[in-house]
């Protein structure tokens, strides 16, 4: 494409779509598979971190997991959740 060549509205849609993929994909990298939303729900606690219903019950009765009710929905900050895996990380040996 030269510099006289004229941009259509669909040119640009696709560049649209192509920066956004990109975007995605250096997030992506820089954050890892940190989850599109904030507050989770417990299904997507679980499945994240592979945990019976149980056990995240467990969690949230020992204080070792910040979460919040609202009705009868429960949400767990994505940042607690993190910061719960690091407190309780074992190094190799301990």
């Amino acid at each position: 494409m030269d510099n006289n060549t004229l941009a259509t509205q669909n040119d640009i849609a696709q560049l649209k779509t192509e920066l956004t993929r990109e975007f995605r994909g250096l997030l992506q990298e820089a954050f890892g598979n940190m989850p599109a939303k904030r507050w989770l729900k417990s299904t997507d606690v679980k499945k994240i971190l592979g945990l019976s219903h149980g056990f995240l019950q467990a969690l949230r009765d020992d204080g070792t997991l910040p979460f919040i009710r609202i009705g009868g929905a429960v949400y767990y900050d994505y940042q607690d959740i993190i910061q719960m895996m690091a407190t309780n990380k074992n190094t190799y040996g301990s």
